[in-house]
């Protein structure tokens, strides 16, 4: 497996990861309405190759598929944390994660924070974040449970 920069010719393959992680493996945590107001069929793919272009994303690949991708922005904001849905539990989240480490303190952040899915909580806490509260989203008419939490380096 290897990390690299997002280029645009990842995205569509990026999108399909995105949805199919969703369904499949976010559905043992959320109803079928809640994925699918989530991670819709239809994406916008225009916003999504903005929203990566202003930020860092990294891939995780390997045999040119893309196992995993996440976002971060410059405050230390974690944005998207997808990892494939056939490669879960691998070591591609670790890595995503070394790798933003890495930046966040290049960028001289002292502290990471991301709105963690209820199936991505037990995730980041084993890698040292904390819950600082619980909270209430809505997306497409939908509400969702998930977890503000952050990891301060000293």
């Amino acid at each position: 497996m290897k990390v690299r920069p997002y280029t645009i010719n990842d995205t569509e393959e990026i999108l399909n990861l995105f949805y199919d992680t969703v369904h499949q493996i976010n559905i043992r945590d959320y109803t079928q309405e809640q994925v699918n107001a989530w991670a819709t069929v239809i994406h916008d793919r225009e916003l999504w190759m903005n929203r990566f272009n202003n930020s860092f994303t990294f891939v995780v690949e390997k045999e040119a598929k893309i196992l995993g991708f996440a976002n971060l922005e410059n405050t230390g904001y974690i944005d998207c944390f997808y990892v494939h849905k056939d490669f879960q539990g691998q070591r591609v989240g670790s890595i995503l994660l070394e790798t933003i480490e890495l930046k966040v303190k290049f960028l001289g952040v002292n502290k990471l924070f991301t709105e963690a899915s209820i199936t991505a909580k037990p995730f980041f806490e084993g890698k040292n974040f904390v819950v600082l509260k619980q909270q209430e989203v809505e997306r497409r008419g939908q509400k969702f449970i998930n977890f503000l939490m952050e990891k301060v380096f000293i």
